[in-house]
């Protein structure tokens, strides 16, 4: 446990004595992105050219494969808490490898690839929850935070330099390219099962009830439903937005600069993030999003930059925010609360493809896409407020800080 000093620790403090299991973890935080951002951006490009699958199929089974990604870390959240964090993840990436092994023999067999792509997002719905929760298992509230930005510091790191290794490869050498991802997450693998076990972060009561969805508490989870559904807007459509008003290698430059900021400003912001009143979090960070999707309507690169750095300081507000209020209020362990979250996420993201696909349509059949940013920055500021009326006085986990309520369905 942390120190019970006057004021909140430094990030340094928060996060000493780290031990090394934890170091190994945050290692693998940054790994397993790594190998997965090698292989998964070109996936529609691999599915499309390499394996002949016409985009509308590729399309659908991209969608999917996202859904399973996010919303099956329910069941990963659930699984941990029977079987404990370490085989929990053990499990998980064992399941992953198996894709990518897949994905290698794909290159013979075809008809192998869109399983191998399920088995890939299988493996990250398990694996996610145990991790974050093994990350802050035994962390007092205090230093969760800074726990938790590290995780997802390293996760971004990964992500931003994956793509970058291998996008020379993936047509040209896409053998050598899964053989590498592969044998990375062998030896992953291997390193995680020499962790110590661990329980699923159980809170103080150690109750544990029956269901996956037991114990949801309300607010958080319709926020972070909320927060996806609009960030996916900027995730899944600047693509083409970017490439139509500059170049691809611009839109890289946009993502870097988003992935950068999630890497130095989250954790140097988590302790104010975590004493931030529930409210004023998520006015600011919808607040953030609304400005920085209004901004992209302009169509310049600048825009773009600074559109896309406004979005990414709202969520880094909204998506540890939600976390920490979850994990604050629901009465279940850790594990399910971060695999009730990913199934917020993958909902929102799923109504993102959806809803937004369809208004990016109309306003490029119409040729104003300019609207379609005005329109989900508009959704940012009016949808919100409705949240507010789950702010509700319910029994949730106890806390020395309570002054926002908690809806915990029965």
């Amino acid at each position: 446990m942390a120190e019970t000093a006057r004021g909140e620790p430094g990030l340094r403090a928060a996060l000493l004595p780290l031990t090394g299991p934890l170091r190994f973890l945050l290692l693998s935080s940054f790994l397993i992105p790594l190998g997965s951002f090698m292989v998964l951006p070109f996936m529609s490009v691999f599915l499309h050219e390499r394996l002949g699958m016409g985009l509308g199929t590729v399309g659908v089974v991209l969608a999917a494969a996202s859904l399973v990604q996010f919303s099956g870390g329910l069941f990963g959240g659930a699984l941990a808490e029977r079987v404990g964090l370490r085989r929990t993840m053990v499990w998980a990436l064992s399941v992953r490898t198996a894709g990518f092994v897949g994905l290698l023999l794909a290159l013979r067999w075809p008809s192998l690839a869109v399983g191998a792509l399920v088995l890939t997002c299988c493996g990250a719905a398990l694996y996610l929850p145990a991790n974050k929760a093994y990350l802050v298992h035994g962390v007092d509230d205090e230093r969760r935070p800074a726990f938790l930005s590290a995780g997802n510091a390293a996760l971004n790191a990964g992500m931003a330099v994956g793509p970058l290794i291998a996008g020379p490869f993936v047509l040209s050498a896409p053998g050598w390219l899964f053989a590498s991802a592969t044998g990375l997450f062998l030896v992953v693998t291997a390193g995680h099962a020499r962790l110590p076990e661990a329980g699923a972060g159980r809170p103080p009561d150690g109750g544990a009830r029956s269901g996956v969805l037991a114990g949801l508490v309300a607010l958080p989870f319709a926020a972070n439903a909320l927060a996806f559904y609009l960030y996916f807007h900027f995730q899944h459509f600047l693509a083409v937005y970017a490439v139509e008003r500059a170049s691809g290698t611009f839109y890289s430059l946009v993502l870097l600069l988003c992935f950068t900021l999630v890497i130095v400003v989250q954790p140097v912001a988590s302790g104010l993030i975590r004493r931030m009143p529930y409210a004023l979090a998520l006015t600011l960070g919808f607040l953030g999003m609304a400005a920085g999707l209004a901004v992209l309507a302009a169509g310049t690169r600048a825009a773009m930059l600074a559109g896309a750095a406004l979005i990414t300081l709202g969520d880094i507000v909204l998506f540890l925010k939600n976390d920490l209020e979850a994990l604050r209020r629901s009465p279940r362990s850790d594990a399910v609360v971060f695999g009730q979250q990913r199934l917020a996420a993958g909902l929102g993201a799923c109504a993102s493809g959806v809803l937004g696909g369809q208004l990016y349509g109309f306003g490029e059949s119409a040729g104003h896409t300019g609207w379609f940013w005005l329109l989900a920055a508009a959704q940012c500021l009016l949808l919100p407020p409705a949240l507010l009326a789950l702010r509700r006085r319910a029994p949730g986990r106890p806390h020395h800080d309570d002054h926002e309520g908690a809806l915990t369905p029965k």
